[in-house]
C-alpha cells in the first residue's frame, strides 16, 4: 500500500493528517474489492466488523505529524482487514473452526496468518507495512524479553512460522523470543505439516483441513473432532446468529492465553474432565487462550446450555492457590497526588466532546429522579389548606362546601448505587475513557439526586501470574490450584466520600500499565459484599466489562471454563438470593448469555446512553423494563435463550 507519491495536500481548514486518511481508506477499498468499505479512525483497537458492502473497518488514529515508522503501522492495520475481507470466506471458517478452545485460537491465528501472507507474497510493499504492524504490535506486548515458555502464547508462536514458511519472512524482532521458545517443539511434531502449507495457501478449505493435521500433531486434535466439523458444515451456515470474526488487532498480545505445556497434555486431558466450556456461547475474540486439550466426546459436551439450580452448585468448587498477595487499595493509595492531578487533566482533555453528550443524558435522567421526589398534593379533602382554584364553585353555587388541600412528600427510598468497572488490558484506550467519564457524570449527578454512588475497579497486579503463580511454582507446581494470579480490587469512590473529593481518582484509569488481567467473579462477589453491609433500603450495582473472565495463569492449570463457571455461579447467587439488584453492560461483548438484566452495546461511544437508561428504568415506578435477549429460566431452573438449542 503505497501512496506517498500521489498524495494530495491538505485542504483549507482540515488537519494535515487528512489526506493520509483519505488515500489509506482509499487503498483498502481497492483492496479489499469492497467499494461502499466504511473506514472511520479512533484511539481504539483495530476492527472488522460486518461483511460485504455492509462491512466496517476501524483504524488508529494517525498522528498529526506521521513518521515513516508510524505511517506503516496505521497501513499495514489497513492492510491486514482489507486482506481480510477479500481473502477470507466466514462460512468457511465456522464450518472448519474446530471446539477445543486452545486449537480454536491457534487456527484463528494461523488463518489472519494465511491472508495476511498472501498480500505479502503478491506486494512488497504491503509486506513492509504488515511486519512494520506486527513489530509494534509484539512490542507493545513487551515479548521481546520473555523467556519461559509459559509466557509465550502458542497461537502466536503457530502464526509466526507459519508466516515464515509462506513468504520466506523471518519474525519481527520483537516476537522472535516467542517463536524461539516453542520452535524445537513445534518443528519436533509437526514440521512435515508447516511444510505442506504453501501449496493451500489460496484455497481457505483446503488451508484449514492442513491446519487441522497440524493441530493433530500436536495433540490439539483428534480425528474424530475434525471428522465432527467437517459433518457440521449445514449446521454452521444455517446458524443465524453466526457473526463475521472481529480482527484482534492491537488487542492480540494482551488477550493472548500463556501456553499448554506440550508434555502435559495428557494430564490436562484429565482436568477437562472437571467442566466443560459452552463453545457455542463463548465470543470470538475473547476465548482464554489456554484450555485443556479434550477430546470429540468433550467437545459435544461443550455445545449443551449451562445447567443452573441446586444440581449445578459450583461455587465451593472454586479457590484460590493463596490470597495472600491480593490488595484492595483506594486510588489514591496507588498513585502520587500530582501524578493523579495530571491523569484527571488528560482524561478531560481527551473527552472534552463526549462529556457533553453524557451530560445531557445525565440531565434527563436528573430530571426524572427528581420528578419522583418532588411532593405532590392531596386535593378535596375536608380540612387542610383551603384550595383557591375550587373557590370558584362556591361563589357559583353558595351550597357548595369549601375545598381544602394537603402537601405530602412522593415516597423516595434510600438508595446506594455501585459502579464496577473493568480495568482488564482490553479496555485500554477509548473504551476506558469513555467508562471513566460516564462514571464521573453519573456519580455528580446522582449524587445531586440525594443516591449514594461508589465506583469501583477489578484487575491483577500482575500479568501471567505474579508472585501467586510464583508460589505455586515454588511448591512443586500441586495439581488444581485454582486461581493463580494476584487481585487488585480498587476503591476509586466510597459510596460515602463526596464526588468533588474522589474526582481526581477517576485519572487513575488513564495510567499505562494499570489495566491488566480480569477476573470478574472474584470482584463482582467484592462489590456484592460491600453493598450488602450498606444500610440504604435500595442496593445497585451495574457491571460494566468488554469480556468473558480472563487470566491466562489460571486458565492454564484449570479446567477452560474455570473462571466462567465462578462467574456464572457469582451471578446465580445474586440474582436469586440477594436483595441487590444487578445489571450488566458488555462493550462489544454479549453479557446477555451471564445476565438476566443486561443490555450489549457496540461502541463504548454508547455507554453513557446505556448507563442513563438502565439507571432510569430501575428508578422509574413501573420498575425495570425487559432486558435486551433476556435469559427465561424454565420450571427445572436451566437458563434459555432464543437460539440457544444447538
Amino acid at each position: 500500500m503505497s501512496m506517498t507519491s500521489n498524495r494530495k495536500p491538505p485542504q483549507k481548514g482540515e488537519a494535515p493528517q487528512e489526506p493520509f486518511k483519505r488515500a489509506v481508506a482509499s487503498c483498502m477499498r481497492a483492496m479489499s474489492g469492497v467499494k461502499e468499505l466504511e473506514v472511520t479512525y479512533a484511539a481504539e483497537r483495530p476492527s472488522l466488523t460486518g461483511s460485504g458492502e455492509s462491512a466496517k473497518a476501524k483504524l488508529p488514529e494517525p498522528a498529526r505529524k506521521l513518521t515513516p515508522q508510524e505511517a506503516a503501522i496505521v497501513r499495514g492495520h489497513a492492510d491486514s482487514l482489507a486482506l481480510k475481507l477479500a481473502c477470507h470466506d466466514d462460512r468457511v471458517h465456522r464450518k472448519l473452526m474446530p471446539q477445543n478452545q486452545v486449537a480454536r485460537s491457534v487456527f484463528e491465528a494461523v488463518e489472519q496468518a494465511r491472508v495476511e501472507s498472501i498480500g505479502s507474497r503478491r506486494m512488497e510493499g504491503v509486506a513492509g507495512n504488515l511486519t512494520a504492524m506486527l513489530e509494534d504490535r509484539y512490542h507493545r506486548g513487551t515479548f521481546a524479553e520473555v523467556t519461559d515458555r509459559a509466557d509465550a502464547p502458542l497461537e502466536d508462536a503457530v502464526a509466526m512460522m507459519v508466516r515464515e514458511r509462506l513468504t520466506g519472512l523471518p519474525p519481527p524482532a520483537s516476537a522472535q523470543k516467542i517463536v524461539d521458545l516453542w520452535r524445537p517443539i513445534i518443528e519436533d511434531r509437526a514440521g512435515e505439516e508447516l511444510d505442506k502449507l504453501d501449496g493451500a495457501i489460496e484455497n481457505q478449505q483446503a488451508f484449514g483441513k492442513a491446519i487441522h493435521k497440524l493441530l493433530q500433531s500436536l495433540d490439539m486434535m483428534d480425528e474424530g473432532a475434525t471428522d465432527e466439523s467437517e459433518s457440521g458444515d449445514e449446521d454452521g451456515d444455517a446458524d443465524p446468529d453466526s457473526k463475521p470474526d472481529e480482527s484482534e488487532g492491537e488487542g492480540q498480545p494482551e488477550r493472548s492465553g500463556e501456553a499448554v505445556d506440550m508434555q502435559s497434555a495428557d494430564d490436562a486431558d484429565d482436568e477437562m474432565e472437571d467442566g466443560e466450556m459452552e463453545a457455542e456461547d463463548a465470543p470470538s475474540g475473547e476465548m482464554p487462550e489456554d484450555a485443556d486439550m479434550g477430546d470429540a466426546d468433550e467437545a459435544s459436551e461443550a455445545r449443551r446450555p449451562p445447567v443452573h439450580g441446586d444440581a449445578a452448585h459450583r461455587g465451593p468448587d472454586y479457590k484460590c492457590f493463596t490470597p495472600k498477595f491480593d490488595e484492595t487499595i483506594s486510588a489514591e493509595d496507588l498513585c502520587e497526588p500530582e501524578e493523579l492531578e495530571r491523569l484527571r487533566a488528560y482524561l478531560d482533555k481527551q473527552l472534552s466532546n463526549l462529556s457533553s453528550v453524557v451530560a445531557r443524558l445525565a440531565n434527563r435522567l436528573q430530571r426524572r429522579l427528581m420528578a419522583q421526589q418532588n411532593r405532590s398534593w392531596e386535593f378535596d379533602l375536608e380540612e387542610g389548606i383551603l384550595d383557591p382554584a375550587r373557590l370558584v364553585r362556591v361563589v357559583i353555587d353558595p351550597q357548595q362546601p369549601l375545598s381544602f388541600k394537603h402537601e405530602k412528600d412522593m415516597d423516595f427510598r434510600d438508595t446506594v448505587v455501585t459502579l464496577l468497572l473493568d480495568n482488564s488490558g482490553s479496555m485500554r484506550g477509548r473504551p476506558i475513557t469513555v467508562a471513566a467519564t460516564c462514571a464521573d457524570i453519573l456519580a455528580r449527578t446522582l449524587e445531586r439526586c440525594g443516591v449514594k454512588v461508589e465506583i469501583l475497579g477489578f484487575t491483577t497486579r500482575a500479568w501471567k501470574g505474579g508472585q501467586a503463580r510464583e508460589a505455586w511454582l515454588q511448591a512443586g507446581k500441586p495439581g488444581n490450584p485454582g486461581r493463580l494470579n494476584d487481585l487488585r480490587h480498587i476503591i476509586y469512590k466510597s459510596a460515602d466520600a463526596p464526588w468533588r473529593r474522589a474526582r481526581r481518582n477517576l485519572g487513575l484509569m488513564m495510567r499505562e500499565g494499570l489495566l491488566k488481567e480480569n477476573i470478574d467473579g472474584e470482584a463482582l462477589d467484592w462489590a456484592h459484599k460491600r453493598l450488602l453491609a450498606r444500610t440504604e433500603q435500595r442496593r445497585i450495582l451495574m457491571m460494566i466489562s468488554d469480556g468473558a473472565p480472563v487470566d491466562d495463569s489460571t486458565l492454564s492449570v484449570n479446567p477452560g471454563n474455570y473462571l466462567e463457571r465462578h462467574l456464572r455461579y457469582v451471578i446465580e447467587e445474586i440474582e436469586i438470593r440477594s436483595p441487590v439488584e444487578l445489571i450488566a453492560i458488555g462493550i462489544g461483548h454479549d453479557v446477555t448469555r451471564y445476565y438476566r438484566r443486561a443490555v450489549t452495546i457496540v461502541d463504548a461511544e454508547e455507554l453513557g446512553g446505556a448507563m442513563t437508561e438502565k439507571l432510569a428504568e430501575l428508578f422509574s415506578e413501573e420498575g425495570p423494563s425487559q432486558p435486551v435477549r433476556m435469559p427465561s429460566r424454565s420450571r427445572g431452573g436451566q437458563a434459555t435463550r432464543a437460539g440457544a438449542g444447538r
